[in-house]
């Protein structure tokens, strides 16, 4: 049985996610990747998706387009990475479809969470790192940058995915590592470290 595992990053848009999935997986010599985006395919769902011009993309498109993506990555990243015993480290995964269109988009999280584990093939991830950070500094940070269509979206929105990722992590804490986003980068970077690798 092979000792890869596939650990994903959460957390809220500005969090850091992006920064220390790289810096993890280059720690661990893993496939770096993300979602949605991870593929040729998936590049192009990432387009439309993030495009603010699409601001009339209906609540399920929007969640079907994420787990054709998330099949999609699967099937050519993934899944081939793991069964040659590489490590994955992607930012984000099955967790951001629960917790943005399940709760955000407030579309219930029963019918995601089977259309989406039907795209996986019922490989879930081994380990999810939550970077937690009060959405005040999160404001902070997104005013500083242009913001796709998600990132626009009201603090209605974002409230509801928080509590979200917040019931996620209750319902399976065995998967998930919280870890406070608002130390300095290197700190965060080895507390990350720490505690992975003792999962590992």
């Amino acid at each position: 049985m092979s000792s890869a595992r596939y650990i994903v990053f959460e957390g809220l848009e500005g969090c850091g996610k992006s920064t220390h999935a790289k810096r993890l997986g280059e720690h661990l010599n893993a496939v770096i990747t993300r979602e949605p985006g991870g593929t040729r395919i998936g590049a192009l769902l990432r387009e439309i998706l993030a495009d603010p011009e699409n601001a009339d993309l209906a609540p399920r498109t929007e969640a079907l387009l994420m787990a054709a993506d998330r099949a999609q990555h699967m099937a050519e990243v993934i899944q081939p990475a793991l069964d040659r015993g590489q490590h994955v480290v992607s930012d984000r995964s099955i967790y951001s479809t629960l917790a943005y269109q399940g709760y955000g988009r407030n579309l219930g999280t029963s019918d995601l969470l089977s259309i989406s584990t039907w795209a996986l093939h019922g490989v879930l991830p081994d380990i999810v790192i939550y970077i937690d950070v009060p959405t005040e500094i999160l404001n902070e940070r997104l005013a500083k940058r242009d913001l796709d269509r998600f990132e626009r979206e009201g603090a209605d929105f974002f409230a509801r995915i928080a509590e979200g990722f917040t019931q996620l992590r209750s319902a399976d804490p065995e998967r998930w590592i919280t870890i406070d986003g608002t130390q300095p980068k290197d700190d965060v970077e080895t507390a990350i470290r720490t505690a992975v690798l003792a999962r590992l």
